[in-house]
């Protein structure tokens, strides 16, 4: 506490003590990896690892968070911590607008460019002749092959209009309610903030609970799966993906409520609350993303 206390003017910058987490978090992703590899690979020991990891994974943010909730609210954190926390999660975002550019690269790739090739298309005769023959070009297809639960490679899509829809107002509501929530901290006005932020989680999870719904009539009754062609692959990878970011945002949207519920932040303090809402935010512009170019074209 008393190294808190000399941390706080403004020309010091807070250096944290000797923690395990950083190795303990390595490990743990290790195992969390090795796990979600072997059960891909359909190996024994493959879902016992996952869990494991999965459990080590939650212990590591249950504990590396509590230790930097605890030195922000002795002071340890002065404007130039704040300042970095911001650079560190702007860049985070970042590096999370790389990710999902990738996965809508690949989409555009196997649309625009593969399909073409393999039908044929254009100046492309010779590519269709000597890879797939007489193949015809459609989107959205499972590719030459046919791939899929059925044998005669059919499946059906998610219509845009039903779960989909529902699920894009849910995520453009839980963008408006935790603005709203972010006025009310910096007008200090907590009976407002507590809750519109504990509406904007609930409908983080009512989103996460639609599409889970949504997962299991498309593996059980449309024949869309994971293995279903490029289509399968692509739309699991997208939707799963943003997915499991509403489910961590959600759960961190949660966890600033439980603080605000022990009165934490200020109006002029609240970098924690701040980046989860940048946070959400980005998870809400790449839900658009996905429903134009997924599910709508």
């Amino acid at each position: 506490m008393a190294q808190a206390e000399t941390t706080t003017s403004e020309g010091k910058y807070y250096v944290p003590h000797a923690s395990p987490w950083p190795i303990f978090g390595s490990v743990s992703l290790f195992v969390l990896m090795a796990g979600a590899a072997l059960t891909l690979e359909d190996s024994g020991a493959g879902p016992s690892l996952l869990t494991l990891g999965l459990v080590l994974v939650f212990a590591l943010f249950f504990g590396w968070f509590r230790t930097v909730i605890n030195e922000s609210e002795a002071g340890a954190y002065n404007l130039n911590v704040d300042r970095s926390f911001r650079m560190g999660m702007s860049w985070f975002i970042f590096s999370e607008v790389m990710f999902f550019a990738a996965f809508f690269g690949s989409l555009f790739y196997a649309r625009q460019l593969a399909l073409p090739w393999l039908s044929g298309a254009g100046s492309k005769h010779l590519t269709s002749e000597l890879l797939w023959n007489h193949f015809e070009a459609h989107w959205p297809s499972n590719g030459p092959g046919l791939l899929g639960p059925r044998a005669d490679g059919s499946f059906k899509t998610i219509p845009a209009m039903g779960v989909p829809a529902l699920n894009t107002l849910l995520l453009l509501s839980s963008g408006v309610t935790v603005t709203i929530a972010h006025h009310a901290l910096r007008a200090n006005n907590r009976r407002v903030l507590k809750v519109f932020l504990a509406l904007t989680f609930l409908l983080g999870f009512l989103f996460v609970f639609l599409q889970a719904r949504e997962y299991h009539e498309a593996y059980t009754e449309l024949g869309l799966q994971l293995g279903t062609g490029i289509y399968g692959s692509t739309f699991f990878l997208l939707t799963g993906f943003h997915g499991l970011h509403v489910t961590i945002g959600a759960i961190m949207l949660l966890v600033i409520w439980l603080r605000v519920m022990k009165g934490h932040f200020t109006p002029d303090r609240h970098f924690a609350f701040e980046g989860v809402a940048w946070y959400w935010h980005f998870v809400d512009v790449v839900w658009l993303g996905l429903y134009i170019f997924v599910y709508w074209l």
